[in-house]
């Protein structure tokens, strides 16, 4: 086995951890929202579905960006990849963020004056 085949497996195996953690998160914040309404708080649930969502994306796209770039950098190393690679996280760059708005429910900018005010 060479170095950028066990490279290419080791990529393979952060990539499946990072659809585990979309799959597996995804699938216990809506247990979490369904013990919410069972337990009658139905006015706190859609919030924190929403919240625990964001955070299980925005945990999965993190590791799914560590796969490629090791897969861009050590597997697969030409122009076109790097170019698709820049596309992707700069996608998942702005989709992070606006996940992270929707969690805080403010501009990452604005969280001095929140702290300031209390």
């Amino acid at each position: 086995m060479s170095y950028r085949e066990l490279i290419s497996d080791v990529v393979d195996v952060v990539e499946g951890v990072g659809a585990a953690i979309l799959v597996l998160g995804g699938l216990s914040a809506f247990l979490i929202a369904a013990y919410g309404l069972a337990i009658g708080r139905r006015l706190e649930v859609y919030g924190a579905l929403r919240r625990n969502l964001s955070r299980v994306i925005l945990l999965g796209l993190e590791v799914l960006i560590i796969a490629d770039i090791i897969r861009t950098i050590v597997v697969d190393q030409s122009v076109s990849s790097v170019a698709v690679l820049g596309v992707v996280v700069l996608i998942r760059v702005v989709l992070s963020f606006s996940l992270e708005v929707e969690i805080d429910g403010m501009w990452p900018w604005n969280r001095w004056r929140a702290v300031n005010k209390t």
